[in-house]
């Protein structure tokens, strides 16, 4: 038994020994352009440790990181590539927590979340390690990383939405991986695959991913005048040492400035794409989240209510917030999200009317209320159209008529807010066209043909 226990233990050692010698051949084979070579050496070395990466020691596995990610953007892979060169910078950090598993192999787990996940139960210490392929790493990123960045915004402004997105991730993970973390690149990207018909499920990954990291977008920019009497971006190292050297190392009117935060439409995109694809609980889920910080954000509000209606939750959803307005009856965000639950059911039609009738009372100008009270007692008029047209086709001339009057009376009763409407948007078309369909509708020739005459000076 001695002995088997043994010949285990020189084994372990000898596989430790291999695939080091490997990775070390694969760095330098990917540094003199061999890539078949580097290639073939980092199989070798992964055929052994597999996806175990907490195998290797830091030292080790940043050298791995380094030939897996040129080796991968030297064949084209460029954001896989990057990804892998950006786990480098991690490494310098994160904590490492060092021990032994159940088979006495030397553990390196990588950052609190991977020793929960893998090494639950070991006994562990944590340790720091400083990347020793920093400075050559960031040499031979620069160029990628201009170029990169380039090709990533010429291709968004082009709407080639796609490269953009790649590039955009890219040019992220090649920023990460030269020690800054700049995730509003990661954002861009994803905004770049959301308009794009195939990779929206990348999207949604980088979206959910930003709000779980809690992703702001905020920036503080550090300018000054140079001797020129120019503007210039300087970084806060720099901005900070001229400011305070005497004659400003040449520099005046020192400036920071905050960018406004972009997680209010983070929220907004990543809700809204999530309904998109169908994704109703997670819409909703999200629209939810973003409402607890943003509660007068009208299109979560609005994604959130169709979510709820989709995935079959609208009782509940609308029990909600009648709960809230009972608690607070001048709850303006609340009625209008009531109002447009219950217009979505022909059955609480007049419930719907009532609330939107409420909140105008509260609000004459509340955004898109009186819009809505319009269309809330106009109903479904295609159904309305459908029938009469079946109707009068079946030779049921009454009845096709009486659908007709009940059509007609229920513009009548929507006149007067769309006009409302039109008194606080008098240069809208939209308004201008929905009055005039109504005019045509009641039977009002005159109006009829003043606000076609408007429309036509719209256009």
């Amino acid at each position: 038994m001695k002995r088997l226990i043994l010949s285990l233990a020189v084994l372990s050692v000898a596989l430790v020994s291999a695939q080091k010698k490997e990775i070390a051949n694969a760095v330098k084979a990917v540094d003199s352009g061999d890539l078949s070579t580097a290639n073939s050496e980092i199989s070798k070395a992964e055929g052994i440790f597999g996806d175990k990466t907490y195998l290797l020691e830091p030292s080790v596995l940043e050298q791995y990181y380094y030939a897996k990610g040129f080796s991968l953007l030297k064949s084209g892979k460029n954001t896989e590539g990057a990804e892998y060169l950006a786990k480098i910078s991690s490494l310098g950090k994160e904590q490492i927590f060092t021990g032994k598993d159940a088979e006495k192999n030397k553990v390196y787990f990588v950052g609190k979340e991977a020793a929960d996940k893998f090494g639950a139960g070991l006994s562990l210490k944590q340790e720091k390690y400083s990347p020793a392929l920093g400075d050559k790493l960031r040499q031979a990123i620069d160029p990628l990383l201009r170029k990169a960045n380039q090709t990533a915004t010429t291709s968004y402004n082009e709407k080639k939405f796609d490269v953009a997105g790649d590039k955009f991730a890219e040019t992220y993970y090649l920023f990460k991986a030269a020690g800054e973390d700049n995730k509003n690149l990661l954002y861009y990207a994803g905004v770049a695959y959301a308009q794009t018909p195939d990779k929206k499920a990348q999207s949604i990954e980088i979206l959910e991913s930003l709000i779980k990291s809690g992703y702001t977008g905020v920036e503080t920019i550090y300018t000054a005048k140079n001797k020129a009497g120019e503007k210039e971006t300087l970084d806060k190292a720099a901005f900070d040492l001229y400011k305070k050297t005497a004659d400003g190392a040449g520099y005046s009117d020192f400036k920071t400035e905050t960018t406004p935060s972009k997680q209010e439409e983070l929220y907004d995109v990543t809700a809204s794409l999530l309904f998109e694809q169908q994704k109703y609980d997670e819409a909703a889920a999200i629209a939810t989240e973003g409402l607890k910080k943003f509660p007068a954000n009208k299109s979560l509000a609005q994604t959130q209510s169709n979510s709820y209606f989709k995935s079959g939750k609208t009782d509940q959803f609308v029990s909600n917030l009648k709960a809230k307005i009972a608690s607070n009856p001048n709850d303006k965000e609340s009625l209008y999200n009531l109002g447009v639950m219950l217009s979505k059911d022909p059955s609480k039609q007049a419930e719907a009317e009532a609330t939107f009738k409420k909140l105008i009372e509260i609000d004459p100008k509340y955004p898109d209320a009186l819009n809505n009270l319009v269309f809330a007692i106009i109903g479904e008029d295609e159904a309305a159209i459908n029938s009469y047209r079946d109707l009068k086709k079946a030779g049921k001339i009454d009845e096709a008529n009486k659908v007709l009057e009940q059509r007609r009376a229920r513009f009548q009763k929507a006149l007067p807010y769309a006009e409302k409407l039109y008194e606080q948007n008098p240069g809208n078309k939209e308004v201008v066209t929905l009055l005039k369909g109504m005019y045509m509708t009641t039977q009002n020739t005159a109006k009829y043909n003043e606000f076609k005459a408007k429309e036509t000076a719209l256009k």
